[in-house]
């Protein structure tokens, strides 16, 4: 009895291990996954697992004699530095680089570039399943559990978050952390979770989080959102050489992207070049600071006439900042205005903060064990004012409700 406890002791404290190396793996190359996103179009969440599971969440040998966190081998056509790794077989060249930043940016390169990868660029960057699985399916590793590895990493850190952030679709503010400490501090906004702990990330000034609309970078050339085909086009680009580029008639171009008439974009957009989805890839979207109805419908690939239905709108509204719009289902109600939400600031705040108020603002979303106190304390404002602004009558939360919170 005393080995079977003392054994899973031992397998306790490694998982922990295990997981503490994963989160400091996360927290230190994200952003560089982010990026590589942007510039390439290779989901953040896909890179982030497939450099855990290959470097062993950056403790491997091979990863620290190399800064190679993909295992790709030298090949023919490599001309960097190398060194010899046993794998498949016995002292393998893989590819060395001064810097990690290297190792992505080549594996990004690698993929790109690779014809037997070129199906993954038309998938939706934000179906991680699809894309670990034709990862497998095109060869990249002969594990047969490769795809299920990757999935179950992505699922069990929430590594899609830097996917959406990368698109645009996610705050960094609203980044979750996720790591296996031990909560000491009911107020500090950390949520548990059976031994895994889920930490919002805080703003680093003691000021009220604002959401800022970041326009992505998107990749170039012809990629997919929500299974739809687009391109990301310049300002001033003439429509008539996308259609002519891409071999469509310039009524479909037009019909495709809600477009009445026009010669050339009055603005940097997103243009698709097959017709939206009647559904979005994900639940729902958040509305940004200065979003409209036709933006969410371009950075969703989600048709309009399916938008308004859902949330029970008409072109002519706007919805408020922050307001969830459902994308795969009908909503209860219809959400909140931006006329209304004004209105609602009116009301309730002291007539010189109105300005301030309607113009610096967020919405929070309660997550779980977390209480009308804590929030209060993570953004710096009294329980009296959160009361207020939300119409209040008592301390109760619920999963998912959302809080109006301005700065003072």
């Amino acid at each position: 009895m005393i080995l079977v406890f003392l054994w899973m002791g031992i397998t306790l404290a490694a998982t922990a291990q295990r997981s503490d190396d994963v989160t400091l793996y996360i927290n230190t190359y994200k952003q560089i996954a982010i990026e590589e996103e942007q510039r390439t179009g290779v989901p953040a969440a896909i890179k982030l697992a497939q450099g855990i599971h290959e470097t062993q969440a950056g403790t491997s040998e091979l990863v620290r004699k190399s800064n190679n966190h993909f295992g790709i081998k030298c090949k023919n056509t490599w001309t960097g530095d190398r060194v010899y790794h046993d794998d498949d077989a016995r002292g393998e060249c893989f590819r060395s680089y001064e810097q990690p930043e290297q190792s992505y940016r080549d594996h990004s390169d690698f993929l790109k570039a690779s014809p037997r990868y070129a199906f993954l660029f038309r998938l939706d960057p934000t179906d991680y399943r699809a894309w670990a699985n034709g990862l497998r399916q095109a060869g990249y590793a002969t594990n047969y559990r490769y795809a299920q590895i990757l999935i179950k990493l992505i699922e069990d850190y929430n590594l899609e978050q830097y996917t959406l952030i990368a698109m645009g679709k996610l705050q960094p503010s609203a980044e979750i952390l996720v790591s296996n400490n031990t909560v000491t501090n009911p107020d500090s906004g950390v949520i548990s979770t059976s031994s895994i702990v889920i930490q919002a990330v805080k703003p680093s000034a003691p000021v009220t989080p604002k959401i800022i609309l970041n326009r992505p970078a998107y990749p170039e050339g012809a990629f997919s959102i929500n299974n739809a085909k687009v391109v990301f086009a310049k300002e001033g680009t003439a429509l008539l050489s996308i259609a002519e580029q891409y071999h469509l008639s310039f009524a479909h171009l037009l019909d495709f992207n809600d477009l009445n008439d026009g010669d050339v974009l009055k603005e940097d957009q997103l243009v698709f070049l097959q017709r939206k989805r009647k559904t979005g890839s994900t639940p729902f979207h958040l509305v940004q600071p200065g979003e409209t109805l036709y933006d969410i419908c371009q950075s969703e690939g989600i048709r309009m006439e399916s938008l308004l239905a859902n949330n029970q709108l008409n072109e002519n509204m706007q919805p408020a900042e922050g307001e969830r719009l459902y994308l795969q289902e009908k909503a209860a109600t219809r959400p909140m205005l931006a006329k209304e939400k004004m209105a609602l600031i009116k009301e309730t705040l002291p007539e010189q903060s109105v300005t301030m108020a309607g113009t610096d603002s967020t919405t929070h979303i309660v997550q779980t064990k977390e209480t009308l106190y804590s929030i209060a304390k993570k953004y710096g404002v009294s329980l009296d004012q959160l009361k207020t602004w939300n119409k209040l009558d008592s301390l109760d939360l619920k999963i998912g409700q959302q809080l109006l919170i301005y700065n003072k």
